[in-house]
């Protein structure tokens, strides 16, 4: 004769509870808490609490109780007072041949205390600054690396990325230093494709017109080195989508965000048909941002478009023609 379902799951929680008190730790049988050893506990019964302190969850017992604050032990309230506080270097970066681990020497000629030196100290002072940055460089290949470096610093600037580009540029050249990609090429010709394929990587357009307007090196040996080393490298690029180049275009234009989504609009439905295979990014936004002024009532001319693209009229007509025709809208 079989018990009732009832009666069945009555007596086995019953049993489960009995377990459960067998293997809890009971508390009042331990006459001195502080005769526990920490070393006996089962590292699975100690918690972290959010304050830091690590506890013994059956008898209470707390393990650690003491918190190390990583921090420094002064208050800034804002930047100036956090730079003026501070007092470590700044971190290690690519964008320097030594990591910017080396030291520096103030330019200004005054002590400690900003009281200026004598005329003998501001001699010793620029004999050592001189001295200083002869030996940061110790032979002919870290003075050509330091020389990359800051000429991907300068264009950088001059193009006004950010400043993770130029960390991204650097790892590439230092990349393809250590490839031996460098031999039979120039420096400059290096660092402008090691700088374009960043801005690539990083997905801040530029094109290749305006990073030789910036470069020591031609246009036809920028794009020659960098689609050699980005091969050797293995970087994977892919395709520049013609609408990152949209807002820029359209800011130095003056045109409306309605002409921007009107360009963009374009961009995606012509590029869908297979139109944008092989067609120059830039020439192809420069065309969808004139055909969109055209439909917006914010007529520019062709001239202009080509000016602030830099691109040919010629290009910018045959592109607009294409994209109208595939848009179903007649000229």
């Amino acid at each position: 004769m079989t018990r009732p379902t009832r009666q069945r799951d009555h007596d086995r929680q019953r049993v489960g509870d009995e377990e459960a008190e067998e293997d809890e730790i009971d508390v009042e049988e331990i006459e001195d808490i502080d005769e526990l050893d920490p070393e006996d506990f089962d590292p699975e019964d100690l918690t972290r609490t959010a304050d830091g302190e690590l506890i013994h969850e059956e008898t209470g017992m707390i393990i650690e109780d003491e918190q190390i604050d990583p921090g420094p032990e002064w208050r800034a309230f804002n930047h100036n007072e956090r730079q003026e506080k501070s007092r470590v270097g700044a971190p290690t970066t690519k964008t320097m041949h030594d990591k910017g681990l080396t030291t520096t020497i103030d330019w200004k000629d005054k002590d400690a205390y900003g009281r200026s030196i004598s005329s003998k100290k501001r001699s010793q002072m620029h004999r050592l600054r001189k001295w200083q940055e002869r030996i940061r460089t110790k032979d002919a290949g870290e003075r050509n690396l330091q020389f990359a470096l800051s000429e991907i610093d300068r264009m950088a600037s001059a193009l006004g990325v950010p400043r993770s580009v130029r960390e991204v540029a650097s790892v590439i050249y230092r990349r393809a230093l250590n490839e031996d990609l460098i031999r039979g090429r120039s420096i400059e010709g290096v660092s402008t494709a090691a700088l374009y394929a960043a801005c690539r990587k990083e997905g801040i357009p530029r094109s290749l017109e305006e990073i030789s307007e910036v470069s020591r090196v031609d246009r036809k040996e920028i794009g020659r080195t960098y689609r050699y080393i980005s091969q050797e490298l293995g970087l994977e690029m892919r395709p520049v989508d013609p609408k990152k180049y949209v807002p820029r275009f359209s800011s130095e234009l003056e045109l409306s965000e309605e002409v921007q989504s009107k360009a963009n609009e374009i961009i995606e439905t012509t590029a869908e048909q297979g139109l944008l295979s092989g067609k120059s990014p830039t020439g192809y936004a420069a065309a969808a941002i004139y055909a969109a002024s055209l439909l917006c009532n914010e007529k520019k001319t062709q001239r202009e478009v080509a000016d602030v693209a830099q691109v040919t009229e010629v290009t910018i007509r045959n592109r607009y023609q294409e994209q109208i025709e595939a848009m179903g809208i007649h000229s």
